[in-house]
């Protein structure tokens, strides 16, 4: 409202510029757009992001099975490929395993086990296609969301960004036309200040 009562102001102020008013009107304009695009453009990415990466999990939930693998023999080399969402606290031990894949298929390969000390025998859990290939644990609903807020966020910020730089770009703009325009008055008054028979 502050911003509406000074362009009445100087509507009728004889000192306004008409650049006074075209800079009172791009901040309007500007938070406007900040206020009300910004929203709707991360809403809309939020959501596009958010039936993308929940259509991801169905998917990968569809295609990923949970299997029991048996421990054949533990390798005594420090894990080298750990899964990308592991965390520091999660002990992962390199073992020699086999498991039945869903569609009946024996499978026998090194992997990493979640388990501290693994002994020949020993059952643990991991993620394979329907034939018994290594997969990674799919994506959860509650992870997928959060991305999906993230994303949403994000192109909320760079809304604002991009309508802050615009405004800022046509005002730096204004001033050195502004600029411009006293240089060329002082071009045309200056020289002639203080010499003999110009009449200043």
């Amino acid at each position: 409202m502050r911003v509406i009562g000074g362009l009445w102001r100087w509507r009728k102020n004889p000192l306004r510029r008409t650049t006074d008013l075209v800079e009172a009107w791009l901040a309007l304009v500007a938070l406007l757009l900040i206020v009300v695009a910004a929203p709707v453009v991360g809403s809309l990415v939020g959501a596009v992001a958010q039936d993308s990466l929940q259509r991801s999990v169905r998917a990968q939930h569809e295609s990923r099975h949970l299997v029991t693998a048996t421990v054949t023999r533990k390798l005594d080399r420090a894990p080298l490929d750990p899964e990308p969402d592991t965390t520091a606290h999660d002990i992962r031990t390199r073992v020699v395993a086999a498991w039945t894949a869903p569609d009946g298929t024996r499978r026998h390969d090194t992997v990493l086990a979640p388990l501290k000390s693994p002994h020949a025998g020993e059952h643990f859990r991991l993620w394979t296609d329907r034939h018994g290939q290594l997969m990674t644990r799919p994506l959860d609903s509650a992870t997928a969301t959060t991305h999906a807020v993230l994303a949403g966020l994000g192109a909320a910020m760079l809304t604002v960004g991009a309508v802050e730089s615009g405004r800022r770009l046509v005002l730096w703009r204004m001033v050195r036309r502004r600029y411009a325009g006293w240089d060329r008055a002082w071009d045309r008054a200056g020289p002639d200040w203080g010499k003999a028979g110009t009449g200043s």
